[in-house]
């Protein structure tokens, strides 16, 4: 079994132009977690951290850009708030993409750790070049 000592994180980048967005955010999930190594452990964290840059040029099919809506709460009595999914890809486009994987990681303090593994940019740039990034073609992945 690994654990946080025996563990080898690696970096990942991963480019989301004209990716689907639950498609690619399975697959980005499985990375967090570490799924995709033999060496899996359930209650350790030995996921990648994964840097998804393009994240404003994800695809959403059928008319979900008009139709599907994001809710947030304020906590104030009246405070939900509800927002088509194309006006919060314009407003913040991570929101979308970091919102899908969320959803498919543990609802546990490791999956809030695992989450912290996923880094979403907007555009090409990010701050993690000293990192050195390994790219990597989601298409590879089952």
């Amino acid at each position: 079994m690994a654990n946080a000592a025996t563990t080898q994180k690696e970096w990942l980048l991963v480019d989301a132009e004209n990716e689907v967005i639950g498609r690619v955010a399975s697959k980005i999930a499985m990375l967090v977690r570490g799924k995709h190594k033999p060496t899996f452990t359930a209650h350790v964290d030995t996921g990648d951290h994964v840097i998804v840059v393009n994240a404003e040029k994800i695809r959403l099919t059928g008319n979900k850009m008009a139709e599907k809506e994001y809710q947030r709460y304020s906590m104030y009595p009246g405070g939900q708030r509800s927002e088509a999914a194309g006006k919060l890809l314009a407003r913040k486009p991570e929101a979308l993409l970091e919102h899908a994987v969320r959803g498919m990681l543990p609802k546990t303090r490791l999956g809030r750790a695992q989450f912290g593994n996923l880094h979403v940019v907007a555009g090409t740039a990010h701050k993690h070049e000293a990192q050195k990034p390994r790219k990597i073609d989601l298409n590879t992945i089952k």
